[in-house]
């Protein structure tokens, strides 16, 4: 697996000694970003809500590529839990330059069936979850000469969908705190941006309620072929290196021209 990877994308070292926290980076477009980071030489921490069996592969298909990880479990949505695993990437990296908010939850509810709990469940994680983690990585963030903050957002929070309420909303919000961590951070040299995935090819387990989404279905690529969670990756560690300083507070789209923001 490892020799395939590094076939498929080779390193440019651009971020050597720099140290990444991939929120959500067992599966999917997480690990994908996570194995992409560490090709460019970053250090990365691994981050699952539970499957610490999953993270642990990730974080072994790193090392594997000569690169240094470590995995650490916790609910983005729990305070304590966000600082601790700020804290376990200081203990062991000694720094932290990049933060990736990319855990998210998949659901699916008609709005007139979807409860407070569920709600509070789905924002929790995406909005709530990414102000925790940039609150908790700030202090070190200051302290890199390139640091940087992405936030995962999502297609349908620009082309709407149904049964997607609670998602659309923290999704949508992202971009609002896109902009104003953007202007907040600025002064400390912190570059912060959305990167939006559509009709990206991943895996759909039992939290994503249903299969693919609406949105997926009346929105269409303009090649005909879906993305792949690499096409995301790669969007994320340009935006993570030097040749990315000047773009700040953008919300950025891989979606091979699906929608025109």
């Amino acid at each position: 697996m490892a020799h395939t990877l590094q076939r498929e994308h080779h390193s440019t070292g651009e971020l050597t000694g720099r140290v990444a926290l991939v929120t959500g980076s067992a599966r999917n477009i997480g690990r994908t970003i996570a194995l992409g980071l560490a090709r460019a030489g970053a250090a990365v921490m691994v981050n699952a809500l539970s499957d610490e069996m999953q993270a642990q592969r990730v974080a072994q298909e790193i090392r594997d590529l000569g690169g240094r990880a470590q995995v650490h479990l916790a609910n983005v949505a729990n305070p304590q839990e966000v600082q601790g695993m700020v804290h376990a990437c200081i203990e062991s990296f000694g720094r932290l330059d990049m933060l990736v908010n990319n855990a998210a939850l998949r659901r699916h509810a008609q709005f007139e069936q979807l409860g407070w709990e569920q709600w509070r469940e789905v924002m929790g994680v995406i909005l709530d979850g990414s102000y925790l983690c940039a609150h908790a990585a700030l202090a070190h963030l200051k302290k890199s000469d390139m640091a940087s903050i992405i936030n995962l957002g999502g297609l349908s929070a620009h082309t709407g969908s149904k049964d997607r309420a609670h998602v659309i909303a923290a999704k949508t919000g992202l971009i609002g705190l896109t902009r104003a961590l953007a202007c907040d951070l600025s002064e400390f040299n912190i570059n912060v941006n959305c990167v939006v995935p559509g009709l990206i090819e991943t895996e759909r387990g039992e939290s994503a309620g249903k299969g693919a989404p609406e949105h997926h279905a009346k929105n269409k690529t303009l090649s005909g072929q879906r993305g792949t969670p690499q096409n995301v990756a790669d969007l994320v560690e340009f935006l993570c290196g030097p040749k990315a300083r000047y773009i700040t507070g953008q919300t950025l789209h891989a979606n091979g021209g699906a929608f025109f923001a």
